[in-house]
């Protein structure tokens, strides 16, 4: 079982073998998660949606407010299938 000291800052080296089994890098962000016996969880934190901002393209032109409003109508009546 790997182990770490507290340092008077409150800080942790993570171990290696830790760091390599949840894919850590320098850089990455760590949650604590309180468990039901008060014990904590220590997990990666994963991205959030705004860290994909520009990785997918678009060629196709923009819909417009009237567009989108027809096709959720579309959707809660029923009506929508893949191909609209």
């Amino acid at each position: 079982m790997a182990t770490a000291a507290v340092t008077s800052k409150g800080q942790i080296t993570i171990p290696l073998e830790v760091r390599k089994k949840l894919g850590l890098k320098p850089g990455d962000r760590v949650r604590f998660i309180e468990g039901e016996n008060g014990e904590y969880i220590f997990k990666p934190k994963t991205g959030s949606l705004m860290d994909m901002k520009g990785c997918l393209h678009w060629t196709g032109k923009p819909a417009t407010i009237e567009e989108m409003n027809e096709t959720i109508a579309k959707g809660w009546a029923g009506q929508l299938t893949f191909e609209d």
